[in-house]
């Protein structure tokens, strides 16, 4: 009988083990115990095993922690980037500089849809080509033939404004989405949409625009016989867009070639190892690592040693990839970043994914409580009001792009905040009419990363500039990011 104990008692506890891995797995609710994607158990419909796909043309960017911030003397003396330690989450980030030949797919697009009825939506997004002119220089070939000529498809397209970028990202997250419904047999590809009626992500989630579908998506709702995609299945990727600063100067370090077991063993000042501008490798030794402007003049090198390889540009794929295998992260173009520019972002951002131009807008809603579109076919929104946050801590306003940047209104609200917590008036924050006002605007915007106009001094990640978003020059483009959701190293 003592030998048949321990035998029970290892019996006993594989069957409690059992019972425990039926309740728990990803199949039966552990709050109710209801089965998961069961039509007998009401169909509520859960996709245990979604994992991010990686959208055309991007790479993962792991996240972590890093100094951000100058890594060079500061001879501007701007001291608008003092170092900190911030974390960054992992997401993902164009390979490459968006090219000529992309944003001429997209104008493409524009006026198959829009070239009719609305032509103004063309003329606004196209870029524009008299950034090249040169009172004293004859730079009109660029103007005709840059963004226009096959010789120049590779190159990273220039003449785009802030807004216009913003544009882009929107009309590339549609067109991404569109395809991938399209690949799994879902819907009908389309070519004849018109005006509103074009396939729009949210439009589409919300039900405002239903493209013909060919195989329906069954719903286990024993309600409903078939049901759109929707962002619970995880089929649909996430938005693409500009990268905050602080993506953007992480993502161009690429530092994850740098770490040993959380231990950095060299700083960069450039996206590669060292403080000089060629290759030390010994294959390509003395090569330059990206396109600038080396001296006085001296925009190429050479004639029969060129070193940089471009007069202007040159294609978006040149010279050797960062430790992320991101292409031109220092020279040929700058790039617009999200953010909205302050001098002292630094001082003020959060350590945790930090970002200047916080607003958030809610779905502008009819008589009837349904969303509604624009004329572009976009899902309309609106600021959040007052009431909308009554009650809430974390989130008083929709628009935080200059909050505590040293004008009034942040200082005034700063200071109304801050009575509850010190019990006085809100002394530590200056409340008075004479307070100083910011000299920035909410329109203005960070770009970085240097061009094959600049010198040497712009190609380190830590250094930032800014331009009222509605400008654009022939030295500046941009590239896209998107959001990794779920686990941050995508195993």
């Amino acid at each position: 009988m003592m030998r048949l104990f321990p035998v029970l008692l290892i019996a006993l506890m594989l069957w409690g083990c059992g019972g425990k891995d039926i309740t728990s797995s990803g199949n039966v609710s552990t709050t109710t115990g209801w089965a998961y994607n069961d039509p007998e158990n009401g169909g509520f419909e859960v996709n245990t095993a979604a994992e991010q796909e990686t959208g055309p043309g991007l790479t993962l960017i792991e996240g972590g922690t890093f100094t951000m911030g100058k890594t060079q003397d500061d001879v501007l003396y701007d001291w608008n980037n003092m170092p900190r330690r911030v974390t960054i989450s992992s997401f993902y980030m164009d390979i490459t500089e968006v090219r000529n030949v992309d944003y001429r797919e997209y104008i493409n697009w524009l006026s198959r849809v829009f070239g009719m009825n609305n032509p103004q939506v063309v003329q606004a997004a196209k870029p524009d080509t008299l950034v090249w002119r040169d009172p004293m220089a004859y730079n009109e070939p660029f103007v005709d033939y840059y963004y226009r000529h096959p010789s120049f498809n590779e190159y990273p397209v220039v003449g785009v404004n802030w807004l216009q970028a913003q544009d882009y990202c929107i009309w590339r997250t549609d067109r991404v989405n569109e395809m991938i419904l399209v690949d799994m047999g879902h819907i009908e590809l389309s070519t004849d949409q018109q005006d509103e009626r074009n396939f729009n992500t949210e439009a589409y989630i919300y039900g405002l625009y239903t493209p013909n579908i060919i195989n329906p998506q069954p719903s286990l709702n024993p309600n409903t016989e078939s049901r759109l995609i929707s962002i619970e299945d995880g089929i649909l990727l996430p938005k693409y867009r500009l990268p905050t600063e602080a993506e953007w100067e992480y993502a161009a370090l690429g530092l994850v070639g740098n770490t040993v077991d959380e231990l950095l063993w060299e700083r960069r000042t450039y996206p590669w190892n060292g403080h000089n501008l060629r290759n030390d490798n010994p294959r390509e030794m003395g090569k330059m690592q990206a396109n600038f402007v080396r001296g006085n003049g001296d925009y190429m090198g050479m004639a029969g040693s060129l070193n940089d390889g471009g007069s202007v540009t040159v294609p978006v794929r040149s010279y050797w990839p960062n430790d992320y295998g991101l292409y031109c992260m220092a020279g040929n173009v700058n790039e617009w970043v999200q953010d909205v520019y302050r001098p002292m972002s630094s001082q003020d951002v959060s350590a945790f994914r930090p970002f200047r131009g916080n607003q958030f807008d809610q779905l502008s809603i009819d008589a009837n409580g349904n969303p509604m579109i624009d004329s572009l076919g976009r899902v309309e929104r609106e600021p959040i009001t007052e009431a909308d946050v009554e009650g809430r801590l974390n989130y008083r306003k929709s628009d935080y792009r200059n909050y505590m940047d040293g004008d009034k209104e942040s200082v005034f609200e700063a200071g109304e905040r801050s009575q509850d917590v010190y019990n006085g008036s809100g002394s530590m924050y200056v409340n008075t009419e004479t307070e100083r006002m910011s000299m920035m605007s909410d329109q203005t915007r960070v770009y970085k990363g240097g061009s094959w106009k600049d010198r040497a001094y712009w190609l380190s990640p830590g250094e930032r500039r800014y331009m009222i978003e509605t400008e654009a020059t022939a030295d500046l483009g941009f590239r896209c990011a998107m959001t990794r959701v779920g686990t941050p190293t995508g195993f």
